[in-house]
C-alpha cells in the first residue's frame, strides 16, 4: 500500500519532535526527514550518529516511519554520511536535486555521471538514491529525465517524481509520469499555481489548492502498479505558525487519501 508522508522541512521553524507528533496527528504514517543543509536539518549529517537513538525513539513513539531522508545536494562526502545514518537509522531512500543548468549538455553528462557515481556507492548500504527533475537543473523535465534513466544503470538509482516541478516545466504530470513510472522510487506530491517558476506561496502548495490535477496523477500512480512512499514536501514554510504548518500538512493529507480512496488504492 502507498505511504504517505511528510517531508519535515515543512514543520522547519520546529524540532523533530513536534514535527512528528503533528505529522502523525494529520493522518500521515511516514516522515521523510529534512537533512538539507542551510534551510532545515532535522537530520545534521555531520552529527548522526549522536542522533541516531533519539531519532528513531521520536519516530516510533508517534506511530511512523522513515520513508525518505532529503539530503539535496549531490556532493559526495555529505551523501557518503547520508548513506550511512540511513542504513544505520532505516531510512530506505535519499533524495537530492541534480545541479547544473538546463540545456547545457556538458552540465547533463557531468552530473549524470555523478549520480551514476554516487549510485553505485549507494548499493553497499541498500538505500536507494533518488534524483528528481527541478526547474532549472540539468534534469528538468521527462525527455531529460529519461536520458538519465538510460544513463544510469545501477539498481540503487531511483527517479523522484515531483508533479509540481513537471508541471512547471510546461508538461502535464499524469502524462509525465506514465513513462518514468518503472524507475520512480520516491514520489514529492505538492500543488502550485501557474508555471512558476516557483510554486508559491507554502498555502497554495498544499495539495488540491492549485491548477495541477493531481488525482490524475494519483490514478497513473495507482494503475502503474506504485507502492513506494509518497511524501508531502512543501518549500518556504519556516516563518509559519505551528497551526499553519499543520493546516497544510493536514489538508494535503484528506485531499490525497480521499483521492487513493477513491481508486481503490487505501
Amino acid at each position: 500500500m502507498i505511504k504517505l508522508g511528510v517531508n519535515s522541512v515543512l514543520f522547519g521553524g520546529f524540532d523533530f519532535a513536534t514535527a512528528c507528533k503533528h505529522i502523525a496527528a494529520a493522518g500521515y504514517k511516514g516522515v521523510e526527514i529534512s537533512a538539507i543543509k542551510g534551510m532545515c536539518e532535522h537530520l545534521n549529517l555531520d552529527q548522526w550518529r549522536s542522533q541516531a537513538g533519539d531519532l528513531r525513539k521520536t519516530v516510533k513513539d508517534h506511530n511512523l516511519e522513515f520513508t525518505a531522508m532529503e539530503e539535496a545536494a549531490l556532493d559526495e562526502s555529505r551523501l557518503m554520511k547520508a548513506f550511512e545514518a540511513g542504513a544505520e537509522i532505516g531510512i530506505p531512500v535519499v533524495n537530492i536535486g541534480p545541479g547544473g543548468k538546463s540545456n547545457v549538455e556538458d552540465d547533463f553528462k557531468r552530473q549524470t555521471d555523478l549520480i551514476a557515481e554516487m549510485a553505485r556507492k549507494a548499493e553497499p548500504f541498500k538505500v536507494t538514491l533518488c534524483v528528481k527533475a527541478h526547474v532549472g537543473s540539468c534534469i528538468y523535465n521527462t525527455p531529460s529525465t529519461l536520458r538519465a534513466m538510460e544513463r544510469i544503470k545501477s539498481p540503487a538509482f531511483g527517479v523522484d517524481m515531483d508533479p509540481s516541478h513537471i508541471y512547471r516545466a510546461g508538461e502535464d504530470p499524469a502524462e509525465a509520469l506514465k513513462p518514468v513510472l518503472s524507475r520512480t522510487k520516491h514520489i514529492h506530491i505538492r500543488d502550485c499555481l501557474g508555471r512558476g517558476p516557483g510554486p508559491g506561496e507554502p498555502p497554495k502548495q498544499a495539495c488540491g489548492r492549485g491548477d495541477i490535477d493531481l488525482f490524475a496523477y494519483c490514478k497513473v500512480m495507482t494503475e502503474g502498479g506504485y507502492d513506494g512512499p509518497v511524501n508531502l514536501e512543501v518549500i518556504g514554510a519556516g516563518k509559519l505558525s505551528l497551526p499553519e504548518v499543520s493546516i497544510i500538512a493536514a489538508e494535503s493529507y484528506g485531499y490525497l487519501n480521499a483521492c487513493l480512496k477513491r481508486l481503490g488504492a487505501r
